[in-house]
């Protein structure tokens, strides 16, 4: 068996080695990191993310992750996507069809966290032929609002992130004391030392908290972008997803309810959920092993 501070460590290489590229796409820039060999899996971030968020997505998602090949955009207005890349979901869908087109890549396993559900099902909707699977984690998957016991916590986060010093203050925060902000995404303290002491997945944590707080300011368009859109979902083409779908939800998810997830398995004929017991929105690093041995089943059926 492989020692799990070895893992942390291979981890730890590619996260520094990290280095995003971009592309002239139907004459949108579209900002994007490219790594590893093997299967090509299109990893795509949630909300506050980019192409970092993207490639923890990609290494999170799968245990075998240093042999698949993950391409992890950064969604329209997040880093170096202009906002204006993708007008809607739908657009935002055929932006990575052509990224898959200019790198050689004829099909692909997508996989989503939270915010990047409403742009996976409408790439594996759109363009069958491209999805060779599709991977929702919890993913939003219909309308959603932010709840008003948050709202006045995320106004204040954008005001916060237009004032330099606060914006320095909160990045300072996600350096050097990533639990602060971890004690309110997973509020059990149990599961969360758990979390922490995990070699993987606290240290995947402790990076996504930290690549939050970095570079604040060019991730909020990409934010609002998708607060608006989500608040204005009808109805998503979920039907019209043939493509084999896993999807892997937490049943006490504050963020994006659970009921969401059983909506699509109850829309999508290919669709089969894994419901995880009292999980939250970070169960894909509170429940990683879980997570990682669903998506191993999963890889090994299609």
């Amino acid at each position: 068996m492989a020692d799990p501070s070895s893992k942390r460590d291979v981890i730890r290489r590619q996260w520094r080695a990290l280095r995003p590229s971009r592309a002239e796409l139907a004459g949108h820039t579209l900002e994007y990191a490219d790594f590893g060999a093997g299967p090509a899996v299109l990893a795509l971030h949630g909300g506050l993310g980019g192409y970092d968020q993207g490639a923890l997505l990609g290494i999170a998602g799968f245990a075998d992750w240093p042999n698949v090949r993950v391409l992890a955009p950064s969604r329209a207005g997040y880093l170096g996507t202009p906002v204006t890349a993708a007008e809607d979901f739908a657009a935002e869908a055929d932006l990575h069809v052509h990224l898959l087109d200019r790198l050689g890549v004829g099909a692909a396993v997508v996989i989503a966290v939270s915010g990047g559900g409403p742009a996976a099902i409408q790439f594996a909707a759109r363009h069958p032929g491209r999805c060779r699977g599709l991977i929702l984690v919890s993913a939003c998957s219909g309308r959603l609002v932010v709840p008003d016991r948050y709202r006045p916590q995320f106004e204040r986060m954008v005001r916060m992130s237009a004032i330099p010093p606060l914006r320095w203050m909160i990045a300072l925060m996600g350096r050097y004391a990533p639990e602060v902000a971890i004690r309110h995404s997973i509020p059990d303290a149990d599961l969360r030392r758990r979390t922490l002491a995990d070699p993987e997945a606290g240290f995947l944590i402790r990076a996504l908290q930290r690549s939050t707080a970095s570079r604040l300011r060019e991730r909020i368009p990409g934010l609002m972008k998708d607060v608006s859109a989500d608040a204005a979902i009808d109805r998503l083409p979920i039907e019209a997803i043939s493509a084999p779908t896993l999807v892997i939800h937490g049943d006490a998810d504050r963020v994006v309810p659970f009921a969401q997830a059983e909506e699509v398995v109850r829309r999508c004929v290919a669709a089969s959920l894994l419901r995880i017991p009292r999980g939250d929105h970070l169960s894909l690093f509170t429940h990683l092993a879980d997570v990682r041995a669903a998506s191993a089943v999963f890889l090994a059926h299609l």
